[in-house]
């Protein structure tokens, strides 16, 4: 029961970032704003820690895990802020639905988990033929949006490979140790990328801003990524990507009717493709048999 409502809820904050995310950058800019939302979250994360008398661990695979996680909170969110510039929110979660059709790639290569199927080369096939989509949507918005679409995959294939290095680890650390290890090797890589790039405290918040970032802050980061890494630690790589597989049409919505972001025909089929691709490499891979010539066994060996 504890994962189930963990799963839901991870799906109801993954629906509700991207907007927040793009609320929070129209103004003081993305590094200001992920920047004061990961400060934010580390006081949080380390009060409850306090209230909960749970120590951090630093042992060598403790180590590792933290670097693993600040890939994603450090690699993965500062691409995701700078895209969300350019792109409509909702298009964020669509995009980042591809995740789990790249953890499952690295999965194979780095885990071994299992052969690459026919239908999962299909599945891949058909996702790629949505982002295709996805690009030809963005040429309206004109070469940013093509930018921002760039940023996303980047930041997709960061949260990937972090998801797979945190399993390939297996250092079993509790979820909440996990996301202050990383944020305090993470937040200071942040403080020094907006001074040196920016550096300028934001004339003017509006009280938007503020809700977003504060938002994002104390519920997404302390609680949200809390629960993502409490997920990754009890589930596998892929199981928890599918998350993904759920949130595109919530988010598109959301974004659509709270923030009037336009869903055009091209989006649509976009989205439609991708999430076919999810459902084919999920439902059909695990029926259908592995191409005739099986990915050799390699003995596991730690990413450095």
């Amino acid at each position: 029961m504890r994962l189930f409502l963990a799963y839901i809820f991870v799906i109801l904050l993954w629906t509700t970032t991207p907007l927040a995310i793009k609320w929070s950058v129209e103004g003081p800019g993305f590094l200001f704003a992920v920047t004061s939302r990961m400060a934010i979250g580390l006081f949080c994360v380390l009060f409850v820690l306090t209230l909960l008398r749970h120590p951090l661990v630093w042992h060598r695979k403790a180590w590792l895990t933290y670097l693993a996680v600040a890939v994603q909170i450090y690699g993965s969110m500062i691409l995701v802020y700078w895209s969300a510039q350019y792109i409509p929110s909702g298009w964020i979660s669509v995009i980042f639905g591809l995740e789990p059709l790249m953890t499952a790639l690295l999965a194979i290569g780095i885990l071994k988990e299992k052969n690459l199927s026919l239908s999962s080369f299909c599945a891949y096939c058909l996702g790629v033929y949505g982002l295709y989509v996805m690009f030809g949507s963005a040429l309206e918005l004109g070469k940013n949006a093509i930018l921002g679409i760039g940023g996303i995959l980047m930041a997709t294939f960061f949260q990937s490979i972090g998801a797979v290095w945190i399993k390939q680890i297996g250092a079993g650390l509790p979820a909440l140790g996990q996301v202050a290890g990383s944020l305090t090797l993470a937040l200071p890589l942040y403080l020094l990328t907006w001074t040196t790039v920016d550096g300028q405290w934001p004339d003017a918040l509006t009280d938007i801003n503020i809700a977003a970032i504060a938002y994002l802050g104390v519920i997404a980061t302390t609680l949200g990524f809390s629960l993502y890494y409490y997920l990754l630690t009890h589930l596998p790589a892929v199981q928890v990507a599918l998350i993904s597989l759920m949130t595109p049409v919530l988010a598109l919505m959301l974004g659509h009717w709270l923030n009037g972001e336009p869903i055009t025909r091209q989006i649509v089929i976009g989205t439609a493709f991708i999430l076919a691709a999810l459902i084919m490499h999920e439902v059909l891979g695990r029926l259908a048999k592995p191409l005739a010539i099986p990915i050799r066994k390699q003995k596991n060996k730690p990413l450095h």
